[in-house]
């Protein structure tokens, strides 16, 4: 599975699994059309499926599937193997909490 594909899970996965899609690209950064199209390869795949807005009918929503979520499941201990294997194995214990401290501030700031 793609970084881009895990990150789409894994945004749905955290948001109770059901974004609009505009929400998602912009939690993802990527284009709305960007997105369209990548949901409609985990669509196809059964991992997310649309879902219509009841109250705004120009309005969809992405949902993770059951199956998305089990396949979130298995995949994220290869992905973060990969996370501590090229990025947090190289950094010593104060850098670590140098970029811990840095990446809390941006997640908490206001867009």
């Amino acid at each position: 599975m793609s970084i881009a594909d895990y990150d789409v899970l894994v945004t749905l996965a955290r948001s109770g699994r059901t974004l609009r899609m505009s929400d998602l690209a912009d939690r993802v950064v990527l284009s709305r059309s960007g997105m369209t199209r990548r949901v409609d390869r985990l669509e196809a795949a059964g991992l997310v499926e649309r879902r219509e807005c009841a109250t705004d009918r120009r309005g969809a929503f992405a949902h993770l599937t059951d199956d998305g979520l089990e396949r979130l499941r298995q995949v994220s201990p290869v992905h973060l193997r990969g996370i501590q294997r090229h990025f947090t194995s190289r950094m010593d214990p104060t850098e670590l909490d140098g970029l811990r401290s840095a990446l809390s501030k941006v997640a908490g700031a206001d867009t």
